[in-house]
C-alpha cells in the first residue's frame, strides 16, 4: 500500500489525474474542507480536473510520513501553487488518511485548515470569513458546480 500512496502522490505531482484515478476502487469516498464528500466517478474526476487546471510552472506537491498496513493508512503532504482566481501564492499542509479494498484506495479524507488557507489564496475576505461555517458551504458549492461543469464538458460519468 506505501507503493500505491507514493504513486497517488508523485502522479499529482506531475499533474497526472489519471493515474490518480487509478489508484480509487470505483466505490471510492473523498473528504476534504473545499469540495465536501464526493463519491466513485466525481472524486475520480475531482483530480482530473484539478490536474487539468494546472498551468501553474510553479506547482508543487511534497508528500512524507506515510504509514500503512493492509486496510488503513496516512500521509502528510503539502501543495504549493498560485490560486488562479487571486494570483496569490499558497502553501497548503494537509493530512490525509486511507482505508483499502482490493488494492485501491476506498477512502480518503483530507483534513486542512481552510481558515489558513483561505488567508493564503484570497486574502483580506479570507482573513475575515474562512474561519466561518457559511465560507465552507459557499465554497463547496462552488468546486462543485465547477466540477459538474468540467464532468459534463469531459463526457464523464457522474
Amino acid at each position: 500500500m506505501q507503493k500505491l500512496i507514493e504513486t497517488f502522490y508523485m502522479a499529482l505531482n506531475n499533474s497526472d489525474g489519471k493515474t490518480m484515478a487509478s489508484c480509487y476502487h470505483d466505490d471510492v469516498v473523498f473528504e476534504d474542507p473545499a469540495f465536501g464528500i464526493l463519491k466513485g466517478e466525481r472524486a475520480k474526476a475531482m483530480w482530473l480536473m484539478l490536474c487539468n487546471s494546472q498551468n501553474d510552472n510553479s506547482f508543487k506537491v511534497e508528500f512524507s510520513k506515510i504509514k500503512v498496513n493492509e486496510n488503513l493508512g496516512s500521509a502528510h503532504w503539502e501543495a504549493f501553487y498560485t490560486f488562479s482566481k487571486t494570483g496569490r501564492k499558497v502553501h497548503n499542509k494537509i493530512d490525509a488518511s486511507f482505508q483499502f479494498k482490493d488494492g485501491l484506495i476506498i477512502k480518503h479524507t483530507d483534513k486542512f485548515n481552510l481558515h489558513t488557507w483561505a488567508k493564503q489564496a484570497i486574502g483580506f475576505k479570507g482573513f475575515l470569513f474562512g474561519g466561518m461555517p457559511f465560507f465552507k458551504n459557499k465554497l463547496n458549492n462552488q468546486t462543485n458546480k465547477l466540477l459538474d461543469k468540467f464532468i459534463e464538458k469531459n463526457k464523464l460519468s457522474k
